[in-house]
């Protein structure tokens, strides 16, 4: 998927230089806003060596932005996101087969800074906060199906979480296609007494936008 992700980014790499050989449109000395969606691919990884091993996970991502210039070639970019991530697998246990899949809603508060070298290509990147608002978790197996929901409120998980987020935007006119590579900088576990496993999350981002 991940290869997927890349080729996506490439394709539209190429149909924006052709697409901007017939458009003069240069937004970066405008101050502009617009809004965006598409999927996250995510997965989770613990820094300490904790053994705990998932496959990547499909998510959605939509929300709005705003584009601030700080002259021709910088700015500033932030944006609010609602942001699905998460983590699933499979597995046997007394030779029974199962599967689970944990969704984690977040919304995301990104705050990148741009480098805009020419009117096709925004680099961005910058710390991104993130507040964790609901998850949920499924097991199914043979012998049992589960579905749990929590609404997080008092439990003893982290909420609120520092990540880092980077990527590149390809500006098509008033088209944004964007991607996006972020991980978190800080593990979930709140004061460690969680019994949610300890990690933090990676997460791949393609979106398509309207600036308006």
């Amino acid at each position: 998927m991940k290869k997927l992700i890349l080729v996506f980014a490439f394709a539209t790499f190429i149909f924006g230089n052709v697409f901007a050989q017939k458009s003069n449109v240069d937004f970066r000395e405008k101050i502009s806003f617009g809004i965006k969606a598409g999927v996250n691919l995510s997965n989770v990884y613990d820094s300490q060596g904790e053994q705990f091993n998932a496959d990547p996970k499909l998510g959605l991502a939509a929300g709005i932005f705003v584009a601030l210039p700080l002259g021709k070639y910088f700015g500033v970019q932030p944006e609010i996101l609602f942001s699905q991530k998460g983590y699933k697998g499979t597995g046997s246990l007394l030779g029974s087969n199962y599967s689970y899949s944990y969704t984690s809603n977040y919304i995301d508060v990104p705050l990148l800074l741009a480098f805009k070298p020419v009117s096709l290509i925004t680099i961005v990147a910058g710390p991104q906060y993130s507040f964790l608002v609901k998850d949920t978790y499924t097991f199914n197996s043979a012998l049992i199906n589960l579905e749990q929901e929590n609404e997080f409120e008092n439990d003893n998980i982290r909420k609120n979480t520092l990540s880092f987020l980077g990527g590149v935007d390809i500006n098509l006119n008033r088209i944004v296609i964007g991607t996006r590579v972020g991980w978190d900088l800080q593990a979930n576990k709140g004061d460690g007494t969680s019994e949610t496993p300890r990690y933090k999350n990676i997460w791949y981002q393609a979106t398509i936008a309207f600036r308006f």
